[in-house]
């Protein structure tokens, strides 16, 4: 099996996870990545396998598939233990929300922040507009921390037992504070999950990755990570 992964790539290390907690072994083939050029030159078994160009892309066997999501269902369809989804019909279906909810409903206003692992352009105007931008996206963000907060009120994981959905969700999660998005601070639900997912090997594993690559390859963001 191998995984076509990005360095910084959120989708990519969602992946990833699901692979480290299904205990399944994987080549990991990293492309090419800056934070001045994105994803180039681009990796040619990328293009060849993916129309979009992007990771992630998992070959397994003469099977190739991209988007994180199918990945993941498929990977709990061919290796269905351990389990990363419900059992239950209707709370399998309530996960497969979760994923939506981080995929795409937070990753919107998160996208506003993502300039901030960028070097500064001498054209500080244009930096200031991103930056405005991004303010106005981080109480839509701090609104998405209150959902959350509310649905793991009396629960370990968002699903009842781990599942896919606290992989997705934790991904965004991370990646928010990553950019010096809303903290932690007053959602006493959110950060207890939080704290219990990044305990577990597969998540820290892929977080000291990501910590690494940043460390490398992406400018200091102030007050990432904040209490």
């Amino acid at each position: 099996m191998k995984l076509y992964s990005g360095p910084v790539s959120l989708f990519s290390r969602k992946v990833e996870i699901a692979l480290y907690e299904k205990g399944l072994a994987f080549e990991r083939i990293e492309v090419a990545f800056t934070q001045t050029r994105g994803y180039s030159p681009k990796h040619p078994d990328v293009q060849a396998l993916n129309p979009k160009g992007q990771v992630p892309v998992l070959v397994d066997g003469d099977l190739s598939l991209y988007d994180s999501t199918v990945i993941v269902e498929y990977l709990e369809d061919a290796y269905p233990e351990p389990a990363l989804y419900p059992a239950d019909p209707r709370e399998r279906a309530r996960c497969r929300l979760f994923d939506l909810f981080a995929d795409e409903v937070m990753l919107a206003p998160l996208r506003f922040l993502m300039h901030r692992t960028e070097p500064k352009p001498e054209d500080l105007e244009r930096w200031e507009a991103k930056e405005l931008k991004a303010r106005e996206a981080e109480p839509v963000l701090a609104d998405h921390f209150t959902t959350l907060d509310r649905q793991l009120q009396g629960r370990n994981y968002l699903c009842g037992a781990f599942s896919a959905a606290d992989i997705a969700v934790f991904m965004t999660v991370f990646w928010t504070r990553r950019l010096a998005g809303p903290s932690l601070r007053g959602y006493e639900n959110l950060a207890g999950w939080y704290e219990r997912l990044s305990s577990r090997p597969a998540f820290a594993k892929v977080v000291s990755e990501i910590l690494a690559a940043d460390a490398e390859l992406s400018a200091p963001v102030e007050g990432a990570f904040r209490e």
